[in-house]
Protein backbone atom coordinates (compact mmCIF):
# COMPACT_ATOMS: atom_id res chain seq x y z
CA UNK A 1 0.00 0.00 0.00
CA UNK A 2 1.43 3.59 -0.57
CA UNK A 3 2.29 6.12 2.40
CA UNK A 4 -1.52 7.89 2.37
CA UNK A 5 -3.16 4.43 3.54
CA UNK A 6 -1.05 3.43 6.45
CA UNK A 7 -0.79 6.66 8.31
CA UNK A 8 -1.38 5.22 12.16
CA UNK A 9 1.85 6.70 14.10
CA UNK A 10 3.18 9.26 11.91
CA UNK A 11 3.54 12.61 13.36
CA UNK A 12 3.07 16.03 12.36
CA UNK A 13 0.31 15.17 9.57
CA UNK A 14 -1.83 18.63 10.65
CA UNK A 15 -5.43 18.57 11.83
CA UNK A 16 -7.47 15.55 11.80
CA UNK A 17 -10.92 16.13 10.74
CA UNK A 18 -13.38 15.55 13.30
CA UNK A 19 -16.48 15.84 10.65
CA UNK A 20 -19.46 13.79 11.68
CA UNK A 21 -22.39 14.34 9.33
CA UNK A 22 -21.84 11.33 6.62
CA UNK A 23 -22.83 13.07 3.76
CA UNK A 24 -22.10 16.90 3.58
CA UNK A 25 -23.11 17.76 0.04
CA UNK A 26 -25.73 16.78 -1.49
CA UNK A 27 -23.69 15.40 -4.37
CA UNK A 28 -22.01 12.96 -2.33
CA UNK A 29 -25.56 11.22 -1.59
CA UNK A 30 -25.63 10.27 -5.11
CA UNK A 31 -21.96 9.02 -5.24
CA UNK A 32 -22.98 6.85 -2.69
CA UNK A 33 -26.31 5.39 -4.61
CA UNK A 34 -23.96 5.04 -7.85
CA UNK A 35 -21.94 2.95 -5.74
CA UNK A 36 -24.65 1.09 -3.97
CA UNK A 37 -26.38 0.04 -7.55
CA UNK A 38 -22.76 -1.04 -9.06
CA UNK A 39 -22.54 -3.31 -5.19
CA UNK A 40 -26.38 -4.48 -6.12
CA UNK A 41 -25.82 -5.69 -10.07
CA UNK A 42 -22.25 -6.58 -9.37
CA UNK A 43 -21.36 -9.98 -11.56
CA UNK A 44 -20.07 -11.56 -8.40
CA UNK A 45 -23.30 -12.01 -6.80
CA UNK A 46 -24.10 -15.07 -8.62
CA UNK A 47 -21.96 -16.55 -6.25
CA UNK A 48 -22.22 -15.23 -3.22
CA UNK A 49 -24.21 -15.09 0.03
CA UNK A 50 -26.96 -15.18 0.31
CA UNK A 51 -27.52 -16.04 -3.67
CA UNK A 52 -28.80 -13.04 -6.44
CA UNK A 53 -30.61 -14.24 -9.53
CA UNK A 54 -27.90 -11.93 -10.99
CA UNK A 55 -27.92 -13.80 -14.75
CA UNK A 56 -31.50 -12.53 -15.38
CA UNK A 57 -31.20 -9.22 -14.21
CA UNK A 58 -31.85 -6.78 -16.96
CA UNK A 59 -28.90 -4.83 -16.66
CA UNK A 60 -26.09 -3.46 -19.12
CA UNK A 61 -23.42 -3.79 -16.60
CA UNK A 62 -21.62 -7.66 -16.38
CA UNK A 63 -18.54 -6.62 -14.28
CA UNK A 64 -17.55 -7.61 -10.67
CA UNK A 65 -17.51 -4.23 -8.12
CA UNK A 66 -16.93 -4.83 -4.49
CA UNK A 67 -15.71 -2.59 -1.68
CA UNK A 68 -12.22 -3.82 -3.07
CA UNK A 69 -12.93 -1.86 -6.34
CA UNK A 70 -13.59 1.12 -4.89
CA UNK A 71 -10.92 0.71 -2.62
CA UNK A 72 -8.29 -0.15 -5.30
CA UNK A 73 -9.82 2.45 -7.45
CA UNK A 74 -8.44 5.22 -4.40
CA UNK A 75 -5.53 3.72 -3.74
CA UNK A 76 -3.95 3.79 -6.99
CA UNK A 77 -4.72 7.22 -6.88
CA UNK A 78 -1.70 9.96 -6.91
CA UNK A 79 -0.44 10.71 -3.72
CA UNK A 80 -0.83 14.44 -4.25
CA UNK A 81 -4.43 13.95 -5.66
CA UNK A 82 -5.33 11.41 -2.52
CA UNK A 83 -5.06 14.06 -0.02
CA UNK A 84 -6.11 16.96 -2.18
CA UNK A 85 -9.70 15.75 -3.12
CA UNK A 86 -12.63 15.12 -1.00
CA UNK A 87 -13.79 11.53 0.45
CA UNK A 88 -16.68 11.43 -2.15
CA UNK A 89 -14.32 12.85 -4.62
CA UNK A 90 -12.02 10.04 -4.74
CA UNK A 91 -14.83 7.98 -5.07
CA UNK A 92 -16.24 9.66 -8.08
CA UNK A 93 -12.57 9.14 -9.56
CA UNK A 94 -12.42 5.79 -8.67
CA UNK A 95 -16.11 4.74 -10.05
CA UNK A 96 -15.28 6.89 -13.34
CA UNK A 97 -11.45 5.40 -14.14
CA UNK A 98 -13.35 1.89 -13.66
CA UNK A 99 -15.97 2.83 -16.30
CA UNK A 100 -13.82 3.73 -19.30
CA UNK A 101 -11.21 1.39 -18.16
CA UNK A 102 -13.78 -1.45 -18.85
CA UNK A 103 -15.10 0.45 -21.96
CA UNK A 104 -18.58 1.49 -20.78
CA UNK A 105 -17.90 4.87 -21.32
CA UNK A 106 -15.12 6.89 -23.00
CA UNK A 107 -13.21 9.44 -21.27
CA UNK A 108 -14.39 11.52 -23.71
CA UNK A 109 -17.85 10.96 -23.92
CA UNK A 110 -17.86 11.26 -19.76
CA UNK A 111 -16.04 14.77 -20.49
CA UNK A 112 -18.57 15.65 -22.66
CA UNK A 113 -21.71 14.73 -20.67
CA UNK A 114 -20.13 16.58 -17.78
CA UNK A 115 -19.85 19.61 -19.24
CA UNK A 116 -23.21 19.20 -20.38
CA UNK A 117 -24.14 18.83 -16.49
CA UNK A 118 -22.05 21.77 -15.42
CA UNK A 119 -23.52 24.29 -17.87
CA UNK A 120 -27.13 23.23 -17.50
CA UNK A 121 -27.13 22.02 -13.42
CA UNK A 122 -30.56 21.59 -13.52
CA UNK A 123 -31.13 19.37 -17.26
CA UNK A 124 -33.09 15.83 -15.95
CA UNK A 125 -30.69 12.91 -15.32
CA UNK A 126 -31.30 9.39 -18.09
CA UNK A 127 -33.32 7.59 -15.64
CA UNK A 128 -34.61 4.18 -16.98
CA UNK A 129 -36.31 2.56 -13.89
CA UNK A 130 -36.62 -1.26 -13.48
CA UNK A 131 -38.65 -2.89 -10.94
CA UNK A 132 -36.42 -5.99 -11.37
CA UNK A 133 -33.15 -3.92 -10.45
CA UNK A 134 -34.99 -1.85 -7.49
CA UNK A 135 -35.81 -5.19 -5.94
CA UNK A 136 -31.95 -6.23 -6.39
CA UNK A 137 -31.02 -3.27 -4.61
CA UNK A 138 -33.21 -3.23 -1.93
CA UNK A 139 -32.14 -7.16 -1.24
CA UNK A 140 -28.52 -6.07 -1.30
CA UNK A 141 -29.05 -3.45 1.29
CA UNK A 142 -31.03 -5.57 3.52
CA UNK A 143 -29.05 -8.64 2.99
CA UNK A 144 -25.68 -7.39 1.58
CA UNK A 145 -23.02 -9.99 0.76
CA UNK A 146 -21.37 -12.31 3.19
CA UNK A 147 -17.50 -13.23 2.84
CA UNK A 148 -18.17 -16.26 4.41
CA UNK A 149 -17.46 -19.55 2.26
CA UNK A 150 -16.97 -23.40 2.69
CA UNK A 151 -13.78 -24.39 3.93
CA UNK A 152 -12.37 -27.97 4.66
CA UNK A 153 -9.37 -26.95 6.79
CA UNK A 154 -9.19 -26.16 10.58
CA UNK A 155 -7.54 -22.77 12.14
CA UNK A 156 -4.24 -23.27 12.11
CA UNK A 157 -4.07 -21.11 15.34
CA UNK A 158 -5.55 -21.18 18.72
CA UNK A 159 -7.10 -18.75 21.43
CA UNK A 160 -4.94 -17.21 23.35
CA UNK A 161 -1.75 -18.19 20.96
CA UNK A 162 1.09 -15.17 20.79
CA UNK A 163 1.26 -14.32 16.90
CA UNK A 164 3.31 -11.89 14.70
CA UNK A 165 2.13 -10.21 12.29
CA UNK A 166 3.78 -11.03 9.21
CA UNK A 167 5.29 -8.48 6.79
CA UNK A 168 4.23 -9.75 3.07
CA UNK A 169 5.70 -8.42 -0.33
CA UNK A 170 3.91 -4.86 -0.62
CA UNK A 171 0.79 -4.96 -3.26
CA UNK A 172 -1.71 -2.70 -4.65
CA UNK A 173 -4.44 -3.37 -2.35
CA UNK A 174 -3.99 -5.07 0.81
CA UNK A 175 -5.94 -5.80 4.08
CA UNK A 176 -3.14 -5.32 6.37
CA UNK A 177 -2.81 -1.64 8.43
CA UNK A 178 1.31 -0.78 7.91
CA UNK A 179 1.82 0.18 11.35
CA UNK A 180 0.81 -3.68 12.70
CA UNK A 181 3.58 -5.12 10.71
CA UNK A 182 6.29 -7.52 12.43
CA UNK A 183 3.64 -6.50 15.67
CA UNK A 184 3.48 -9.21 18.46
CA UNK A 185 -0.32 -10.25 19.51
CA UNK A 186 -2.46 -11.99 21.00
CA UNK A 187 -5.02 -14.11 19.72
CA UNK A 188 -8.90 -13.20 21.75
CA UNK A 189 -10.76 -15.09 19.26
CA UNK A 190 -11.15 -17.26 16.29
CA UNK A 191 -14.09 -16.62 14.43
CA UNK A 192 -16.43 -19.14 13.13
CA UNK A 193 -16.04 -20.17 9.64
CA UNK A 194 -13.86 -19.12 7.03
CA UNK A 195 -14.18 -15.56 5.06
CA UNK A 196 -12.96 -15.05 1.53
CA UNK A 197 -12.09 -11.62 0.14
CA UNK A 198 -13.16 -10.08 -2.90
CA UNK A 199 -9.89 -10.18 -5.02
CA UNK A 200 -7.47 -11.97 -5.08
CA UNK A 201 -3.94 -10.09 -3.46
CA UNK A 202 -1.29 -12.04 -5.08
CA UNK A 203 1.90 -12.49 -2.93
CA UNK A 204 0.02 -10.10 -0.55
CA UNK A 205 -1.65 -13.13 0.62
CA UNK A 206 -5.81 -12.83 0.63
CA UNK A 207 -8.74 -13.88 -1.56
CA UNK A 208 -9.54 -17.86 -1.02
CA UNK A 209 -11.36 -18.52 2.40
CA UNK A 210 -8.91 -18.85 5.69
CA UNK A 211 -9.76 -18.18 9.09
CA UNK A 212 -9.90 -14.79 10.77
CA UNK A 213 -8.89 -14.29 13.84
CA UNK A 214 -9.35 -11.07 16.50
CA UNK A 215 -6.02 -10.45 17.54
CA UNK A 216 -5.21 -8.05 20.75
CA UNK A 217 -1.99 -5.71 20.48
CA UNK A 218 -0.51 -3.34 23.48
CA UNK A 219 -0.68 0.25 22.23
CA UNK A 220 3.12 0.49 23.81
CA UNK A 221 4.22 -2.15 21.18
CA UNK A 222 2.56 -0.51 18.03
CA UNK A 223 3.25 3.36 19.08
CA UNK A 224 6.74 3.05 21.94
CA UNK A 225 5.69 3.19 25.70
CA UNK A 226 6.13 7.45 25.03
CA UNK A 227 3.52 8.05 22.43
CA UNK A 228 0.56 5.20 24.47
CA UNK A 229 -1.53 5.63 27.05
CA UNK A 230 -1.17 3.16 29.65
CA UNK A 231 -3.30 -0.05 29.79
CA UNK A 232 -4.29 0.65 26.30
CA UNK A 233 -5.20 -2.70 24.10
CA UNK A 234 -5.74 -1.75 20.15
CA UNK A 235 -8.18 -4.73 18.40
CA UNK A 236 -7.70 -5.68 14.94
CA UNK A 237 -9.35 -8.63 13.02
CA UNK A 238 -7.07 -10.00 10.35
CA UNK A 239 -6.72 -13.20 7.69
CA UNK A 240 -4.78 -15.85 8.93
CA UNK A 241 -2.00 -15.50 6.52
CA UNK A 242 -1.53 -11.92 8.11
CA UNK A 243 -0.24 -14.22 11.51
CA UNK A 244 2.17 -15.95 12.47
CA UNK A 245 3.02 -17.99 15.39
CA UNK A 246 5.55 -16.00 18.38
CA UNK A 247 9.05 -17.54 17.77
Amino acid sequence: MKLQHYLGGLENLGPVSVEKQVFVEEWEKRIFGIHTVMMAESAHLSGALPKYPVDSLPTAFKSDWTWASLRTGAEGMQPFDYFKFRYYEKWLMGISGFFVDQGYISGEDLKSRAQHYRKQPDAPLPDQPSPAIREQIVRYLHEGDSGLRPYAGEPLLRNGASVKVADPVAVDHTRLPGYLRNKPGTIVEVYAGAFAYFVNTGPDGIGEPMPVYRVAFNAADIWGEGKSEANTTIYADLFEAYLQPAV
